[in-house]
């Protein structure tokens, strides 16, 4: 077993801490430091950082810390403490700009079909406050109106889009190492395992299949933003030792 190097380890306190703190002190800091749509009041540019400290529930906590601790270990021994924090929040800061940025033109599409219809920018702006409206008046379907309300209102948590740079960052630096899922405890070599989970995701995120409530794109937009850093460091050599 890897022992517990120092960023990993002060990562998972600051975690741990963020979590339950709120819950004994009976405090809500979701609309403070979860990850909200720009357009929505809670927004804030410093959510892009903090939702990374921000989980959904015990399991969600368990899962990315054990990964951070799991493939991250290797990492911050091979490139170093200061080195490895700026992988681990380029890859989370990246995984929540291209969240956004997939937000954003699902909810354009959307608010441009409803001024097509001639609902005015006051009445949307009404419609996501209250999640009523007029269904005489817009003929979009009910599932597509939830998502417009949710895509304004629903905020991202989890350190997950971070989670999955590493993941990529270690199938980079590790292709032949055996992974395999729980439900699914086959090994399969990383170089293999891992491209297939981001696939998923990307299919996930492109349909209406999605199980559960899941930021799919910052999951993809971490994965990009670790690959894009990670090959550059292997291919430059760039390593702690």
């Amino acid at each position: 077993m890897p022992r517990l190097t120092q960023a990993i380890k002060h990562l998972i306190i600051i975690n741990v801490i963020m979590y339950f703190a709120p819950q004994l002190l009976n405090m809500d800091l979701t609309n403070l430091f979860a990850l909200h749509y720009p357009k929505n009041e809670h927004f804030g540019v410093w959510q892009y950082i903090t939702h990374m400290f921000m989980h959904g529930g015990p399991a969600h906590l368990l899962f990315n810390m054990y990964g951070l601790w799991a493939f991250g270990t290797p990492l911050e021994q091979m490139w170093g403490r200061n080195k490895f924090l700026f992988f681990y929040f380029s890859a989370g800061i990246g995984a929540g700009l291209i969240y956004t940025f997939a937000n954003y033109y699902q909810f354009n599409g959307i608010y441009e079909q409803l001024i097509g219809m001639g609902v005015s920018p006051a009445e949307i702006q009404n419609i996501l406050s209250s999640g009523q409206y007029n269904d005489s008046l817009i003929t979009l379907s009910n599932k597509t109106m939830s998502e417009f309300y949710s895509l304004y209102h629903t905020p991202a948590v989890g350190a997950s889009g971070a989670i999955y740079g590493i993941l990529v960052a270690f199938g980079l630096t590790y292709p032949d190492a055996k992974l395999a899922l729980i439900f699914f405890p086959v090994p399969i070599a990383a170089k293999y395992f891992i491209p297939l989970i981001i696939l998923s995701d990307l299919f996930f995120g492109m349909t209406s299949y999605s199980i559960g409530n899941i930021a799919h794109f910052a999951h993809i937009g971490g994965a990009i933003i670790g690959f894009i850093i990670a090959w550059y460091w292997k291919k430059n050599q760039f390593k702690f030792r």
